[in-house]
């Protein structure tokens, strides 16, 4: 398989398993609507087209039967995708976690939390700035993942790296479509971060409130980004035409 078919920025994986590669490729076809509900994975299809044995490919398998995505079958797995009330049902524990991290960081001294935030605020900046989707939704995740890790809460933090592959690829695809569609509206996604600072450097929990309530409204938009990153890449804006052509023509993908 050519690099150049990938969905999944590359430059994401320097520490991953060959497994945990395949995974994430998987993960974001799925939820980007390229690999279709229903589909069926073929464990010596997708060892052939990422040139690995079919142990990783198992790998890979099993991490996506944990996240709901696939259900494993013999010597391959179901594809059961990802709906609606999953996207929300995943904002809504978001929002819980930040919600009591919240809560920590008002009793918690927060100077160098706000000086690690505001790095990563530039960095945001920048990413807009050149137009770079990919950096941005890697700064945009760290971004919360540094305010959660800021409480050193372990069940917390367990909570999330669950959670966050889902998530990166979900932010990974709106990022894309709004760079490409709404890029007027990433004023609004950095005053919406500006206000995380300022309410965490005050430690107001009105200004808390009317962070978390800005940036999750923000993300109702979500499921729409989504079918608008699938008509991009049906239009031929975006990456995979082989592996599109695959999904919509056999319905065996890999």
């Amino acid at each position: 398989m050519a690099k150049e078919e990938f969905l999944y920025p590359e430059k994401w994986l320097s520490k991953a398993s060959a497994g945990e590669r395949i995974a994430c490729e998987l993960r974001i076809s799925i939820i980007s609507g390229l690999i279709e509900s229903g589909t069926i994975l073929s464990e010596n299809k997708i060892a052939a087209d990422f040139s690995v044995s079919r142990s990783p490919v198992r790998d890979a398998l099993k991490i996506l039967a944990s996240e709901n995505m696939v259900q494993l079958k013999r010597m391959g797995a179901a594809v059961t995708g990802l709906t609606d009330k999953h996207i929300e049902e995943i904002y809504d524990v978001r929002l819980m976690i930040e919600s009591f991290v919240f809560e920590r960081i008002v009793k918690a001294e927060t100077n160098d939390l706000v000086k690690g935030l505001s790095k990563i605020f530039e960095m945001m900046k920048i990413a807009i700035k050149y137009g770079d989707a990919d950096e941005f939704s890697f700064q945009d995740v760290l971004f919360h993942e540094t305010i959660i890790r800021s409480i050193n809460h372990s069940y917390i933090l367990m909570i999330w790296n669950n959670l966050k592959p889902v998530m990166e690829s979900l932010i990974l695809l709106s990022m894309r479509v709004r760079f490409k569609e709404k890029y007027e509206d990433f004023k609004r996604v950095l005053d919406n971060h500006e206000l995380y600072i300022e309410a965490i450097q005050s430690k107001d929990r009105n200004l808390m409130i009317q962070s978390l309530h800005q940036n999750f409204d923000d993300v109702q938009g979500k499921v729409e980004d989504l079918w608008m990153s699938q008509q991009l890449l049906d239009k031929g804006a975006g990456q995979n035409t082989v592996l599109k052509s695959i999904s919509k023509e056999n319905r065996q993908i890999f």
